[in-house]
């Protein structure tokens, strides 16, 4: 058994590290407010939400593996430049303020374990040392601290079999979708289903994909592929199962005791030390910080890669600074940007906002393209989509949209 499970562990990689860095401070935030405000009546999104991501990070995998680039350079070979540079328009500013509310959750959550040093501190600290990390760690050495990172995921998983469960209720809120008709339910369902399909994690996928194949000397065959696709299903099965115990435990411990608003990971993570104890406050906390540490270089590393491949510029994480400046200039200038935005007070959960209409915008259009070339045997050739895939990528696609649409229509009101 031992030999079993080290060895699968071995062959996880890009689609477990992208599975639980959805699960990030922001995300983190968005779930706890699910459980806050409605309890467990939005348990089942997790069970929907999981083949949906597997199908769209499947298919972002194989594009990497089979075509050797990332997501943004097949759109460019085969899509106008000018949407390619639209891309980087949205992305910049949205992953932006994604690494921004990180930072300022994780800031937060460090300095309600030691009250005596500022947020600010704490979030610069962590930004030089993600920041070091980038640049002096190559591939293998990032891709195996990210990986062991995940881990940190457990906590969450942990945390609601600390107070007293009624597994039956649970049990039926998991498999029995439930709907409620107003703003607030259907807001909150944009929210979850933003936060767990975002753009970002389709660019990162394919990017590390491509990363991994390039240090494996045997091409591309059916045994790869399959070994991808564990992976990946593996990565996101954790990530929604993270996901289901957040919304369990803030269901099951914040909104029996009437605590419905949680604008913060730090007010999360306060209100569970006096109803659930001090260990699952601890462990809460802990976690907060594990998942920023993993979703922060990610987040930031994909806006590395998304410029370098549309201006064809050096880039890879085994590249030195000096040999590929621009990607990791990018890098460098979306976590500054993010921890300025902190220092003049921007709001975490309006830089989720303003993060949730920018992806609410590009979401389904993406998802529309890596369908296209997830189909073209032009491009995919005998690794094209199948029958499976198309049936959840355009399910994905339908529920994205119509996302978009509530969205823009909450936005306006």
């Amino acid at each position: 058994m031992k030999f079993g499970i080290k060895t699968m562990w071995k062959k996880l990689g890009p689609g477990l590290i992208t599975g639980c860095s959805d699960d990030d401070p922001s995300g983190i935030a968005t779930y706890s407010q699910a459980g806050a405000s409605f309890g467990l009546t939005t348990l089942w999104t997790a069970f929907i939400t999981y083949p949906l991501m597997y199908c769209i990070q499947e298919m972002c995998a194989r594009i990497g593996i089979v075509t050797g680039c990332g997501l943004i350079g097949v759109i460019k070979k085969h899509s106008r430049k000018s949407f390619v540079y639209l891309l980087l328009l949205i992305c910049f500013p949205a992953i932006t303020f994604n690494i921004a509310a990180d930072l300022a959750g994780m800031g937060a959550v460090a300095n309600l374990l030691f009250p005596n040093i500022p947020i600010f501190a704490f979030s610069s600290l962590f930004v030089i040392v993600l920041l070091c990390a980038l640049v002096f760690f190559n591939y293998r050495k990032i891709a195996y601290i990210l990986k062991w990172l995940c881990i940190s995921l457990f906590a969450y998983v942990i945390v609601p079999f600390l107070v007293k469960q009624h597994w039956s209720e649970v049990l039926l809120a998991t498999f029995i979708p439930y709907m409620e008709w107003n703003k607030e339910f259907i807001y909150i369902l944009v929210a979850i289903l933003g936060t767990t399909i975002s753009p970002y994690l389709f660019f990162w996928q394919t990017n590390m994909s491509v990363e991994e194949q390039n240090h494996k000397s045997n091409q591309t065959d059916k045994n790869e592929i399959k070994n991808m696709k564990i992976d990946v299903n593996i990565g996101m099965l954790f990530s929604n199962i993270v996901m289901f115990f957040i919304i369990l435990t803030a269901g099951t411990v914040l909104f029996p005791a009437g605590i419905t608003q949680i604008e913060t990971v730090k007010e999360a993570a306060l209100a569970l030390k006096p109803l659930a104890g001090e260990f699952a406050h601890l462990l809460f906390a802990l976690g907060i910080i594990g998942t920023g540490l993993l979703a922060i270089p990610i987040l930031a590393g994909c806006l590395g890669y998304l410029f370098a491949e549309a201006f064809d510029w050096q880039r890879g994480l085994d590249k030195k600074l000096p040999n590929a400046k621009g990607f990791y200039a990018v890098m460098l200038a979306s976590m500054g940007i993010a921890l300025l935005l902190n220092t003049i007070g921007l709001n975490p959960i309006k830089s989720l906002i303003y993060s949730a209409i920018l992806y609410g915008f590009i979401t389904p259009f993406l998802i529309a393209l890596i369908l296209y070339i997830a189909n073209s045997r032009s491009i995919m050739g005998q690794f094209a989509n199948g029958k499976l895939s198309n049936i959840l990528g355009i399910a994905t696609l339908l529920l994205t949209t119509g996302a978009a649409i509530a969205l823009i229509v909450a936005w306006l009101e």
